[in-house]
């Protein structure tokens, strides 16, 4: 029996559908649960567009959501503190990057906590990966929240205020020796060496170990990267979540 015209065309449309599908929507949500004014900034791994033009203003108690890329998209979040504007020009404490209120692609100087991201990969699994890293220092409590994933989405993060018990040789100030704690320094950071930096002979899995300094971020919060050849197992990958909420301060 021949195939009606309309039933063929209606398989079409179907096929067509199927072949040009495309990954349910995410929503990527930044709360500031801070009592005060962070201002979160967003850099694109190197080949995928920046989102909402880098960074922007969020006052304590609010929160901002926008539409994550449709397609595979990769890159990091932290949030910027203790931010002035003084004689036209634009700076902050911690995260700064190059004394502007939108980052536009530029990184952030450290220490901050980050959060790093993988959006649509793995296929028809449709993989969203997220984890907290306090490779490069901390300077706000951060978690990550997944919501409507499928497999293993856990919440991440460190919910702890670490300045509050930052080793005196980490400690971040606005001026040296003067001035609240802004951030907590990586042993990296704060001696600058080849071992604690992972970096050249110490740069593998084999070599690169967790120092006294690793292990202070990592007692405080086993759930985040702490060196930067730390367990792979903490990168967690979620199915065709509908949101991920950054969160800042609890």
């Amino acid at each position: 029996m021949a195939s009606s015209p309309l039933f063929f065309c209606a398989t079409l449309f179907l096929l067509c559908s199927f072949a040009n599908a495309q990954p349910p929507a995410l929503t990527l949500t930044i709360v500031n649960n801070c009592p005060f004014t962070i201002y979160p900034a967003i850099q694109p791994n190197a080949g995928y567009p920046v989102l909402e033009r880098g960074g922007f203003a969020l006052p304590t108690l609010t929160h901002r959501s926008f539409p994550a890329p449709t397609a595979h998209w990769s890159g990091r979040i932290w949030a910027r503190t203790g931010c002035t504007y003084d004689n036209g020009r634009f700076s902050c404490a911690t995260g700064d990057c190059g004394h502007r209120l939108e980052c536009n692609g530029l990184g952030g100087a450290s220490p901050v906590t980050l959060a790093q991201f993988s959006f649509h990969h793995g296929g028809e699994k449709d993989l969203s990966s997220y984890e907290v890293s306090l490779v490069d220092g901390f300077n706000v409590p951060m978690t990550l929240t997944p919501h409507e994933g499928k497999g293993v989405c856990p919440v991440v993060g460190c919910r702890v205020n670490l300045l509050e018990t930052c080793p005196e040789v980490l400690k971040l100030r606005p001026a040296p020796g003067q001035g609240p704690v802004v951030g907590c320094k990586s042993g990296c950071e704060a001696f600058g060496t080849d071992e604690l930096c992972c970096r050249n002979n110490y740069n593998s899995p084999q070599t690169c170990k967790p120092s006294g300094y690793s292990q202070f971020f990592k007692q405080a919060c086993p759930a985040t990267f702490t060196y930067a050849h730390d367990s792979p197992s903490l990168m967690h990958d979620c199915s065709s979540p509908r949101e991920l909420k950054v969160i800042f301060c609890h």
